[in-house]
């Protein structure tokens, strides 16, 4: 394993490399370039040392992606305190459990989030600070008061002849040293504080600037953040690993729906998009499929002499849809809808899977799309071992351990819970299972956890059949569940078509039950589905948009 340096001095460097560019921008709101970015981190860090807050103290985020959040981030971690981002789609109660648990002593809190938190629940909190403008919207300190009420004057004493390069002077870190905690679920009881160190960002950030900035044109690459920075496949590829580089990132600062999301692609033109498998999906099923089946396109797709030519036309048409100057598509977070992928990939376009985990920071593998292998998630990151607990696996399934830089040292304050993922040897053992090929490619299979045991001891891979199941007439999302011996499909159908269809409940039971035999008869007999059923909303789904299947599972 490589020297992993300073993580600090990576943010350093690009700030002071990138002094005049632009930084962080709010999606047709403010933006701020790398100076301004500096700037505004030196005011937090007077504003932290004159309040009392000392190196390894904790301080937590919730908010939304913004350019302010980020900014928090960077001067928390920059100061060598510890930075614990939350989800903004937790519940105040998880806020408050995690603010806790962490012994949080300051909680930035955006606009949205504000008015939901009572202080109260956090009784040992010092002050909580509003992300849109860093005032401080409670206070038990004097020394927090005073150094809010006197921010600029104490700057302007520090700095009386301007803010400039040569005073970027930031914490160096040490690779062991704690610099993050991220957690997992907020929920009581069951909260895992990831600890990562500064070693892991550092190495994934390493890593993604060898394997991605290398093919970026550094003076012109606008990034657009999609998911969100609090879970750590959005902080460290859409954000760190694009703020070291030197990138000018945009931040949507609402929820992001697929035609939001087309809207900002054609505005920004982003060099580099990195998304859940949703997004993606229905987009190519909304614009381009469409396409593929008239007539003229199937014929024209069947002339071997012009079947180039219309492909490499159907790659621009699918990446004008992203802004047209994409690189690639990094996947994550869930398979790729095979359907979805194999159009994507027989046409060349550039789609790629990487795979990873809050608790590695969270790259595990990933190859750039020119070595993309269908249905694989690629090949082990920089820095880090993979293997199979299997004895032949290239052709038997096991789960996945992982070791190197990017590991955690454990969950906060839960020895148990870190015994159980963590052995003796340093190995992470990842609860996925999958096959690797000789030269190194991963293919997971499914989650050991998800894992269903069929009438006669076989296992059954719910994921295997839903993503056939969401290929099918109608049918947007999908989750295979288990009662007694029958495997039951529970089915989100695209309303929206069945509404321009004019189709009606009957009408949709009879496509469902079509579906259901197609299904079917694609499937070894015991992985066959007993039912299909509708389900009237969608499900509800983790950050990162896969299904919440503990929900919806029947109790034994």
């Amino acid at each position: 394993m490589n020297t992993i340096p300073s993580f600090n001095s990576y943010i350093e460097k690009s700030i002071l490399d990138n002094w005049d560019k632009d930084a962080l921008t709010d999606y047709k709101g403010t933006t701020l370039q790398y100076r301004d970015v500096a700037r505004k981190i030196e005011k937090l860090h007077i504003l932290f040392e004159n309040s009392g807050i000392q190196k390894g103290d904790k301080i937590a985020l919730y908010g939304r992606n913004s350019s302010h959040w980020a900014v928090a981030f960077l001067a928390t971690i920059a100061y060598g305190a510890v930075v614990v981002p939350i989800q903004h789609e937790f519940t105040p109660d998880q806020v408050y459990n995690i603010v806790n648990h962490s012994e949080s002593k300051l909680l930035f809190v955006g606009d949205f989030a504000a008015p939901e938190i009572e202080a109260a629940e956090m009784p040992h909190l010092e002050g909580i600070i509003y992300i849109p403008d860093f005032s401080v919207i409670v206070s038990r300190t004097e020394k927090l008061n005073y150094a809010r009420e006197h921010l600029n004057e104490i700057f302007g004493h520090k700095y009386p002849k301007y803010f400039r390069k040569k005073h970027v002077k930031y914490h160096q870190d040490t690779s062991e040293e704690l610099a993050m905690i991220n957690y997992t679920s907020g929920t009581t009881g069951f909260s895992k504080g990831v600890m990562l160190p500064y070693r892991a960002l550092a190495s994934n950030v390493d890593f993604l600037t060898d394997a991605i900035g290398t093919k970026l044109d550094k003076s012109n690459s606008n990034v657009l953040s999609i998911l969100p920075m609090a879970h750590m496949y959005g902080l460290l590829v859409e954000f760190l690993f694009e703020f070291c580089f030197g990138n000018h990132i945009f931040f949507l600062t609402r929820l992001p729906s697929p035609s939001f999301i087309a809207e900002a692609c054609a505005d920004i033109k982003p060099a580099l998009l990195v998304s859940v498998p949703l997004i993606v999906e229905k987009i190519v099923r909304k614009k381009i499929f469409p396409i593929l089946q008239t007539n003229k396109v199937k014929f024209l797709l069947n002339i071997p002499v012009l079947n180039k030519k219309i492909k490499e036309r159907l790659v621009e048409m699918v990446k004008a849809e992203f802004g047209g100057k994409i690189y690639e598509i990094i996947v994550g977070g869930a398979a790729l809808n095979r359907e979805v992928e194999s159009f994507l990939t027989s046409i060349g376009f550039p789609i790629t899977m990487g795979y990873g985990t809050t608790e590695t920071a969270p790259m595990i593998t990933f190859s750039d799309w020119t070595d993309f292998v269908p249905c694989s998630c690629g090949t082990p990151v920089a820095n880090m071992e993979v293997r199979i607990l299997s004895d032949d696996p290239e052709n038997k399934l096991g789960e996945i351990i992982t070791k190197g830089a990017n590991v955690m040292t454990g969950y906060y304050k839960n020895e148990e819970g870190t015994k159980a993922v963590l052995d003796e040897y340093g190995w992470f053992h990842t609860g996925d299972l999958a096959t690797m090929s000789p030269d190194g490619h991963v293919f997971i299979k499914g989650r050991i956890k998800n894992m269903l045991l069929g009438s006669n001891g076989q296992n059954i891979f719910p994921e295997e059949i839903e993503d056939k199941l969401n290929s099918m007439t109608m049918v947007s999302e999908s989750l295979v569940i288990q009662e007694g011996d029958k495997l039951i499909g529970l089915v989100y159908p695209d309303y929206d078509e069945t509404d321009s269809l004019e189709f009606n409940d009957e009408d949709l039971a009879g496509i469902m039950e079509h579906n259901r035999l197609e299904l079917n008869a694609m499937l070894p007999q015991f992985a066959k589905l007993s039912a299909i059923r509708i389900h009237d909303t969608e499900f509800q789904k983790t950050p990162k948009k896969s299904i919440k299947r503990y929900l919806y599972q029947v109790k034994a």
